[in-house]
Parts: C-alpha cells; sequence; structure tokens
C-alpha cells in the first residue's frame, strides 16, 4: 500500500482534524495531487492594503470548510497541499508597497516638481522587485509541474499569477484564459508600474499562446481598456451591466453560462478575482466594486466550464484580503471558492469524478 492510501485510511474526514494543512487535510507535497503556491504580494494596489495577507486568511477559514461534496464522490481523496507563505516574498512586498504608496501618492498629487528627483526611480525599483516575485512564482510552479503535480496560486494582489501563467505556455501550445473579475486589467503598465495588479490581463495576452481571453463580470474600466477589449479579436468580455440586464429580461443564468462557455478553448487557465463577487462577499478586498456575482453563480459557472469537457490546467484565487479586529468573513468565502474551483479543476484533469 502506498504512503498515500495509508494516509487516507487513517484519516476521518467527519472529525475534528489536528492538521494544519489546507482544509485540515493530511497531505504534504508529496502526496498531494494538487499544490497551491501562496503569494503574499500586493506592491502595486492602489486603493485598500490586506491582500498580502489574504493567504493566510484562507487558510485560517479553511478548517471550518466540510469537505463533503454531494457532486463529487470523496474530493478530498485528491490531496490537497499549501505551500507555506513565504515570508520572504512578504517582506519584499511590504518594504516595496511603502515606496509604491508614497509614489502614488505623488501621482495623485499632480507629480510635483520639486519631487520629481525624489520619485523618478521608483517605476524602475518596484519593477524589479515585482519581477524578482514573477520569477519566484514561475520557478515554483515549474518546479512542483515538473513533479507531475498540478498547480494552483492564491493571491495576493492580481499581478501574482503572471509566473504560474508563464510556465504553462511552456507546456502548452494553445490556451483560453477565463477571468472572473471587476476590472478588466488592460491598463498597459498602469501607475508606470509594468507589473501592475490592474495590467495582468495586458501582461498574459503578450504570452501568444493564449489564443482567447474570456473576462466575466467587468463593470469597472476605463475607456481605453473597453476599445481594447472590443478590437482585439483574442478578447470576449461580457459586461456585468449586459448580464444583468440579460438576466432582468429573462435570460437564464445556465444559458449565459452556455454562451461563456461557448467562448474558450479546449484548454483553459481559470483566474478568479474575489471582486468580481458581489462585494457583501469580499467587502475588504483591495477594490470593491458594486455589482458582481453570488459565490453559487460563479461556481456554476465552473461546473459547467467542467461539464463540456473543457479542460483546467490551473487557476488561481486573487485579491481575498482580511477584515480589521481578526475578521474571517472574507477568508472564508475565498476559502470555500478554493476547496470547490480545486475540486472542480481534479474533475477536468480525471481525477475525480463529477455525478
Amino acid at each position: 500500500m502506498s504512503l498515500k492510501h495509508r494516509i487516507i485510511e487513517q484519516f476521518d474526514p467527519n472529525g475534528v482534524s489536528t492538521y494544519e494543512g489546507i482544509f485540515g487535510l493530511p497531505f504534504n507535497e508529496e502526496t498531494a495531487d494538487l499544490i497551491i503556491i501562496p503569494v503574499p504580494w500586493e506592491v502595486t494596489v492602489s486603493y485598500s492594503p490586506g491582500t498580502a495577507d489574504g493567504p493566510d486568511a484562507v487558510l485560517n477559514a479553511s478548517y471550518q470548510v466540510d469537505l463533503f461534496q454531494s457532486d463529487i464522490h470523496d474530493a478530498w481523496k485528491m490531496g490537497i497541499h499549501m505551500l507555506p507563505v513565504s515570508n520572504e516574498i512578504h517582506n519584499l512586498s511590504s518594504s516595496h508597497r511603502i515606496l509604491a504608496r508614497n509614489y502614488i501618492q505623488w501621482l495623485e498629487a499632480g507629480s510635483p516638481e520639486e519631487d520629481l528627483e525624489r520619485f523618478a526611480a521608483v517605476p524602475d525599483i518596484i519593477n524589479k522587485a515585482s519581477l524578482e516575485m514573477v520569477d519566484w512564482v514561475y520557478a515554483q510552479a515549474k518546479k512542483y509541474r515538473e513533479m507531475g503535480k498540478q498547480v494552483a496560486l492564491l493571491g495576493g494582489d492580481h499581478s501574482t499569477p503572471l509566473g504560474l501563467i508563464k510556465a504553462l505556455t511552456e507546456e502548452y501550445d494553445s490556451f483560453g484564459v477565463l477571468q472572473i473579475d471587476a476590472h478588466a486589467d488592460l491598463r498597459k503598465a498602469y501607475e508606470n508600474f509594468e507589473y501592475s495588479h490592474a495590467s495582468i490581463a495586458y501582461n498574459a495576452l503578450k504570452f501568444p499562446q493564449i489564443s482567447k481571453l474570456v473576462q466575466v463580470g467587468i463593470r469597472d474600466y476605463c475607456q481605453e481598456e473597453a476599445i481594447m477589449a472590443k478590437e482585439n479579436n483574442r478578447i470576449h468580455t461580457f459586461y456585468d451591466k449586459d448580464i444583468k440586464e440579460d438576466m432582468f429580461e429573462g435570460k437564464a443564468w445556465k444559458i449565459i453560462c452556455d454562451d461563456i462557455v461557448e467562448q474558450l478553448p479546449s484548454e483553459v487557465y481559470i483566474t478568479i478575482d474575489i471582486d468580481g463577487l458581489d462585494p457583501k462577499l469580499c467587502p475588504h478586498t483591495g477594490t470593491p466594486v458594486a455589482g458582481g456575482f453570488e459565490m453559487e453563480q460563479v461556481l456554476y459557472l465552473m461546473k459547467q466550464v467542467v461539464k463540456a469537457g473543457k479542460r483546467i490546467i490551473g487557476f488561481d484565487l486573487v485579491e481575498v484580503a482580511p477584515g480589521p479586529h481578526g475578521d474571517e468573513w472574507d477568508g472564508n468565502v475565498g476559502a470555500r471558492v478554493l476547496y470547490r474551483m480545486a475540486n472542480l479543476f481534479g474533475v477536468s484533469q480525471g481525477k475525480l469524478n463529477l455525478k
């Protein structure tokens, strides 16, 4: 009997877990099929901070998530393991976040000439540090992919998945990206930061292997982004306003999901910014926007992606931020999205069965 099977036999999924792994699961990087890379990074966040603490918030809340899934038998047995949250990355983020925040405040003040010398070098400094983060994520993803593991990412802000996406472009000649988000994230070097959280979709499209970017729930974007989304034939955007108007006029969410899935190629990377949800579910995220989806709407869409035979090749969940005074609500919602996505990922990879 393998080590993994012995672990499964000894673990009680209905009891109180004594394990410190995510969701209280007993697996490690050797025995888990899915490795989650936590990235505590938020250097370029331009509104409210806190997403660097997202991985810890999700981990702490994950112990309250029951493991049973009514439509995926024994889902927990696939094995999920989250790597330790890197203090080095967190510290790098914290130190550069202060510099970026001061620079953003200078921009918002109209870039006063008297402080130009003080701030002129900041974008290069931030870009260099951000590239270090991207390269670190890329190295982690490559390591575990070469071990035969499936890999997901837990941010941090929305700049964090670029290294994972880069690693997947070296394995797949062509794939799509499904983006759940309040924001288009198509800005070129927003606030002069090349790896801005507001530029992840723009940066991802630099990879020619990404044949299609399908955006869902977008409701806060600039004119330049709207023009790019309209004119770039690799982008198909389902705006929140249009989705809601269709629903108000009687179009079923199932039919809308079918329309979304139809735009996707056979292999798909999924990026979920928690602010794509209604902000009552994620009030402390970095840039909350009124509107958005219920959690079950998004997870129903993901189930339809899998039922349509699309193959998920990786995913991320980003922009979860804990509330003040130990408020775990955002982490609780994030943990439930993460667990369900991990299980649907397993189904699409043939490691679990969907009823």
